[in-house]
């Protein structure tokens, strides 16, 4: 029998409040994510932070990696002074997402990137951000929750390929962006405005600035399953070893 591949995703860690015991430092996810997962054929295992140097043992449990959306990465991983509006608060979670992804990158694992996860993916590839939208409102959501807006999906991409309608209405949330592109990284949608909205590398290395968990398309999620399948299968995720702790 075959099992399904397992799809890590990285978590929130912040203070919560649950049943009787007050306030606690919590591992959190919107229950989107592994449901917007198991509904697209995989099995979802959470990555709450950790020790940056455990990410490569990590990562050999799993077939493919999805670095979800939250705070806004600290500015100094790309050589920047913080701006008043940015509210980079998880330090843990900047240092363990950062290993994650060099060490998913490295061992060509299929990875997903959402809304900060694109965000860091940039960074990671030596990109830079821009800390606060001049026309922000287009892309925030609003105080009831998410937004939508339109975007393009640039033809020959990956994405495009995945979503090959002219233009797609995608859920928003988020003020920063895409500022210098990374190195080894391509623009494979933008906003009408022009703020890149998905970013894609070699082999099936993906970031979108919008949050697909927060809709009903499962395209991207299932491409993505249908790619940790095959890696699996062909035996073509490269070798991971874990670094000493």
């Amino acid at each position: 029998m075959t099992t399904k591949p397992v799809i890590g995703i990285t978590t929130h860690l912040t203070e919560a409040v649950w049943d009787s015991w007050g306030t606690q430092r919590a591992v959190l996810l919107s229950a989107r994510y592994p449901a917007m997962i198991q509904a697209a054929g995989g099995v979802a295992f959470l990555l709450p932070p950790d020790a940056p140097q455990r990410a490569p043992g990590a990562l050999t449990r799993l077939d493919a990696l999805v670095v979800s959306g939250g705070p806004d990465l600290h500015p100094a991983y790309y050589g920047a002074q913080p701006h008043p509006r940015t509210r980079a608060v998880t330090p843990e979670r900047d240092a363990w997402e950062t290993a994650l992804l060099h060490a998913a990158v490295a061992a060509e694992m299929p990875l997903l990137g959402i809304c900060r996860g694109m965000q860091l993916l940039n960074v990671v590839f030596g990109g830079t951000l821009i800390q606060h939208l001049d026309h922000v409102q287009e892309h925030l959501g609003t105080p009831q929750g998410y937004g939508r807006h339109p975007v393009r999906p640039v033809p020959g991409t990956l994405l495009a390929e995945l979503l090959p309608e002219t233009v797609v209405s995608v859920p928003t949330y988020h003020h920063q962006a895409v500022d210098r592109l990374g190195t080894g990284l391509i623009v494979s949608a933008y906003a009408e405005d022009g703020t890149v909205e998905a970013v894609e590398g070699s082999g099936f290395t993906l970031g979108v600035q919008w949050h697909p968990e927060q809709g009903e398309d499962l395209r991207l999620l299932e491409a993505l399953v249908g790619a940790a399948a095959a890696a699996r299968v062909e035996g073509r995720v490269a070798e991971l070893v874990p670094l000493s702790e």
